[in-house]
């Protein structure tokens, strides 16, 4: 269909046309002479030197690829490219793309009579076929749904994280400039590039996962990827309360806390939840309320219907051209919001965000890095000072207790497990100090034998919270009443 297959042997296309509908033009080209390490049709299990918790049987290891493989599956990528004409296959979807690679690369091992195995011929297929319509030796892992992180530390060394526990895969990439060429081809479906003139990129995969590359001569042993992948099945506040991050008390309080309009902070450390949770809470925004989103790579994936999402950009090469978070954040408040969510606050615009929580936009959310509710409205102070702000402590803390409605805190605890630790109102201000109060906390008593985390959701006894106003506004008062009484009743 796409080239010549027979006893003559492949075939010339007249050259390649365009890549596939996933990769740029230049991205097969690129990857040529690259290959896989690790079969993309090994079993999940098979990839891990150790597995986590719920899998009981270990991992038995691949060999390392030998040059003889690399010889043959260069060979065989060579001729597939000059009999496949790219063009006609980009108009296929990937399954049918798949079968016909597939077929070509069977005809062109026995025309060209390669001693190989059956395994090791389901392998090579697998590869090329990865290297052609995906991003190569990823692919087993982005298949995953078990996987939170992919670490690739230059070509000889990816890490995972799996069940909250980092542990080594047997990924490997041929060399640094396949990493490289992969990383390339990701970054550029978002408009971006890395090369040397331009080592560092932040982007997203299409599934929304969260991409960084930092490449050489700023990373030294070859290109550093991260990235942070998203389940495909969005998680609810019903999936985290069956995982013990809250509990059903806490879940519903924090339904209230998003369906009357409460303007929350989602504070948390690296890894422990933020994006996950704020997910969550916004499911139960009303669906007839416009959001607009503001995020340095788009990763949140609300389900309202009246959405609009916008992203930042990073200056051209020249070093003109680029849009701040803070940029977007206020072009929002002339886009007739009634929700404005920050995917990840991290300096002055913190305080635009502020100023709309305080003008009419009641709900607008945001996460920010912090250890404990209290440490969130110190670095939300000091990234108002980044801002080249010159008002008085007295006037920030004001604004800050005035805007900000509830705290929200997210902590991966030392077990790998993510808890839902702190839910903190900001009650106002008493001299110069903003005044909080915890309506819930996770208290830790222990770990078991095996190394896991024991503790309990505790009630502070709280029956009248700060905003039992707005929940009365919204009728719901009485539930939210419900949930208060059945957590104290709980921890007693």
């Amino acid at each position: 269909m796409f080239g010549k297959r027979g006893n003559e042997g492949p075939a010339k296309s007249g050259g390649i046309a365009a890549a596939p509908a996933r990769i740029p033009p230049a991205a097969p080209a690129a990857s040529a002479p690259t290959v896989l390490v690790e079969p993309g049709r090994e079993a999940p299990q098979q990839r891990q030197q150790v597995p986590p918790p719920s899998m009981q049987t270990p991992a038995r290891r691949r060999p390392a690829r030998t040059e003889e493989y690399y010889d043959t599956k260069s060979q065989v990528f060579s001729a597939l490219i000059d009999t496949i004409d790219l063009s006609q296959l980009s108009k296929l979807d990937a399954e049918a793309a798949r079968e016909e690679i597939r077929d070509i690369v069977n005809d062109i091992i026995t025309i060209k009579n390669f001693a190989m195995s059956i395994s090791e011929q389901e392998e090579l297929l697998e590869d090329i076929c990865n290297d052609v319509l995906g991003y190569g030796p990823l692919e087993p892992l982005l298949a995953r749904d078990d996987i939170a992180d992919i670490m690739v530390n230059g070509a000889g060394q990816t890490f995972i994280e799996v069940a909250g526990k980092t542990i080594e895969s047997e990924i490997r990439f041929r060399d640094n400039a396949q990493l490289l060429s992969i990383c390339q081809r990701i970054v550029s479906q978002v408009g971006r590039r890395v090369d040397e003139s331009s080592p560092i990129c932040d982007a997203r995969l299409p599934d929304g996962s969260r991409v960084n590359v930092i490449a050489p001569p700023l990373s030294i042993d070859g290109p550093a990827l991260t990235i942070r992948k998203f389940k495909k099945d969005k998680l609810t506040l019903d999936q985290l309360v069956r995982f013990g991050a809250i509990t059903p008390e806490g879940a519903t309080l924090l339904q209230i806390i998003g369906r009357v309009r409460c303007n929350v902070v989602i504070s948390g450390g690296t890894g422990s939840g933020k994006t996950t949770l704020l997910n969550c809470l916004t499911n139960y925004i009303d669906r007839d309320e416009r959001i607009i989103t503001c995020e340095d790579t788009a990763e949140l994936q609300l389900q309202q219907p009246h959405v609009v999402r916008l992203e930042t950009r990073p200056p051209n090469i020249e070093g003109e051209g680029e849009i701040t978070m803070r940029d977007l954040v206020k072009n929002c408040l002339r886009m007739r919001p009634e929700r404005i969510i920050v995917g990840e606050v991290r300096g002055p615009e913190v305080f635009d965000l502020l100023q709309a929580m305080n003008t009419g936009h009641d709900g607008s959310m945001g996460t920010i890095h912090a250890n404990n509710p209290r440490e969130c409205l110190s670095r939300i102070e000091s990234m108002i000072a980044m801002g080249g702000y010159s008002l008085p402590a007295k006037t920030v803390r004001e604004i800050i207790s005035t805007s900000v409605d509830v705290i929200v805190q997210a902590a991966r605890l030392r077990d790998g497990s993510r808890r839902i630790t702190q839910i903190t109102e900001v009650v106002g201000m008493e001299g110069d100090v903003i005044i909080t109060q915890d309506l819930m906390r996770y208290e830790i008593e222990g770990e078991d034998a095996g190394g896991r985390i024991i503790g309990r959701h505790m009630s502070t006894g709280i029956g009248k919270p700060h905003f039992w106003d707005r929940a009365r506004y919204y009728n719901e008062e009485k539930r939210l009443a419900a949930a208060l009484d059945e957590m104290e009743n709980k921890s007693n």
